[in-house]
């Protein structure tokens, strides 16, 4: 887990441990320590997007190209629990 001021920046789990919770437990920990509110997900990603979207993230922006300006479209999301 990467976090910048209070954007989740990247989370990672790997395969063989997906689904044990640690996904919702890092995050939570950003949420709680780090006051993360603010996420960008590749829209290709929906299993990622659900995930956010589980833990209260809703998208409020969306964009054709990423940060780089590659042609990879990004959902832009922020807390609202």
């Amino acid at each position: 887990m990467g976090i910048e001021e209070n954007k989740l920046e990247m989370l990672f789990i790997k395969n063989s441990e997906r689904g044990k919770g640690l996904g919702k437990k890092l995050l939570n920990y950003g949420i709680e320590n780090y006051n993360v509110n603010y996420l960008a997900v590749n829209e290709d990603n929906p299993q990622a997007k659900s995930f956010y979207e589980h833990m209260g993230f809703k998208v409020y922006q969306r964009n054709e190209l990423d940060d780089q300006g590659n042609l990879y479209p990004v959902l832009y999301m922020k807390l609202e629990k």
